[in-house]
């Protein structure tokens, strides 16, 4: 737990604060936009908690971040540890409890007769694993990537549940992946699920859509809520940016609405994504600083 000595001095007065030690992984920015914002190249606290539904947001926030870096000088509820995962829309669910190791991505659960489906990892806390329990364990957990895994291993252990990665991705911390895709084809895992390739944030990322409704992307893609338009991020592509611009022109072969990313804000368009990802398309093929996203 952060000490009240490492309160950033750009938080307004009040008991709840950001320390030092933020990464800026823009997590409590976008669950609780309303308190938290960025300054200086981490979050902050801009508004202090009034409402109800404030306390609830920035408590959200807390127990979400991965360095334990946002502070409440007053008891909250967050301990109770009741909020995550929390529903985003019917059967899936976004699990909170970021990960430090995976530089605070988000990552979510679908609820499946069939079998839950874990997408990367969080951190592995037991308020989480419980309420996971309760929801029917984990049968499936799918990495998008090398990045967001985490404290997958641990989660393989608790629940017996196979892991999926794509091979150009393992590395000797993933070796002991019971399942490892290949190759550029898209794979049906099952009648809902389906595994997209999209190298380019890394040779084998792979998006994976839920019911022809649901795109959970990883590092591939996410939506700018600032500048209201899809994003890729050319400073974080670890691996060629060319080929993620040919496999996102890719996505539009398939049907979704939801995007659901590991890092950026999560988006359900009012139209489609066609127009929006051909857009985007455009700009990441654009050879001027401006045009990159």
């Amino acid at each position: 737990m952060a000490k009240l000595k490492n309160r950033r001095p750009s938080n307004v007065d009040g008991p709840f604060y950001v320390a030092s030690s933020c990464i800026d992984c823009d997590a409590c920015r976008w669950i609780a936009p309303e308190i938290f914002d960025e300054r200086d190249g981490a979050s902050r606290v801009h508004r202090q908690p009034v409402s109800d539904d404030d306390w609830l947001d920035a408590e959200k926030a807390l127990i979400a971040c991965p360095t334990g870096s946002i502070i409440s000088q007053v008891k909250t509820k967050a301990a109770a540890g009741n909020f995550f995962p929390e529903v985003i829309e019917g059967d899936v669910y976004y699990c909170g409890y970021h990960a430090a190791a995976s530089y605070g991505a988000a990552s979510y659960l679908i609820r499946r007769p069939q079998g839950n489906v874990l997408i990367d990892s969080p951190r592995f806390a037991r308020a989480l694993v419980n309420k996971i329990e309760a929801l029917g364990g984990v049968d499936l957990m799918f990495l998008t990537h090398r990045d967001d895994v985490a404290d997958h291993a641990q989660f393989a252990r608790h629940f017996g549940c196979t892991r999926m990665i794509h091979a150009d991705d393992v590395d000797s911390g993933l070796s002991a992946v019971e399942q490892k895709l290949s190759g550029a084809t898209a794979v049906r895992i099952d009648a809902d699920l389906t595994a997209i390739p999209v190298p380019g944030h890394t040779k084998g990322s792979v998006c994976l859509l839920y019911k022809d409704r649901f795109l959970f992307t990883g590092d591939h893609l996410s939506w700018d809520g600032e500048l209201d338009r899809l994003r890729a991020s050319r400073q974080t592509c670890w691996y060629d940016w060319r080929l993620q611009t040919q496999s996102m022109g890719g996505l539009r072969d398939y049907r979704f609405q939801w995007i659901l990313p590991g890092h950026g804000r999560r988006l359900l368009p009012d139209g489609g994504t066609d127009s929006a990802l051909q857009e985007l398309v455009g700009r990441m093929a654009g050879t001027s600083e401006m045009a990159v996203p």
